[in-house]
Order: C-alpha cells, then sequence, then structure tokens
C-alpha cells in the first residue's frame, strides 16, 4: 500500500479523479480523519471535507508507474 496527498477542490476535479481511478482494478480509499471512504465513490467524497488535502491510500502491488502518472493532476507536490 502507497499513500500519497491529493486536493479535490472542485465538483469537476472529483468527477475528472473517479473516472480516472476507476479505470484501475486496485482498491483506492481517502482518508479524512476518522472517515475512511472508497475513493471511486462520488458520493462518499463529497461527504468529505474537500477544502483540506485528503490522503489517499493506493491499495496496488504493481503499476505505480502508471497509476502515480494518473494521479498527478490531483497530487499534492
Amino acid at each position: 500500500m502507497k499513500t500519497v496527498q491529493i486536493s479535490l477542490n472542485s465538483i469537476d476535479k472529483v468527477k475528472s479523479f473517479v473516472n480516472d481511478i476507476t479505470k484501475f482494478d486496485y482498491d483506492f480509499d481517502l482518508v479524512s480523519g476518522r472517515y475512511v471512504i472508497d475513493a471511486k465513490s462520488i458520493m462518499g467524497i463529497f461527504s468529505l471535507d474537500l477544502s483540506k488535502p485528503i490522503d489517499l491510500n493506493i491499495h496496488a502491488e504493481d503499476n505505480f508507474d502508471e497509476i502515480m502518472a494518473t494521479l498527478k493532476p490531483y497530487l499534492i507536490q
């Protein structure tokens, strides 16, 4: 598992983020405080405080380069 911080501060960003990660068969969890949400759930994402950075847990064993390239627009540097 790998954890990165992302920012989803607009509705369009949330929609494109979900579209991008649903292409992968791996599990992705968003962690905000004590809440853990399936990152492929648009409704779940909108239940989080999107004004703050969110931790994304990536449950993948390989393809990290491809996943990170897909996530590049959302990553907090």
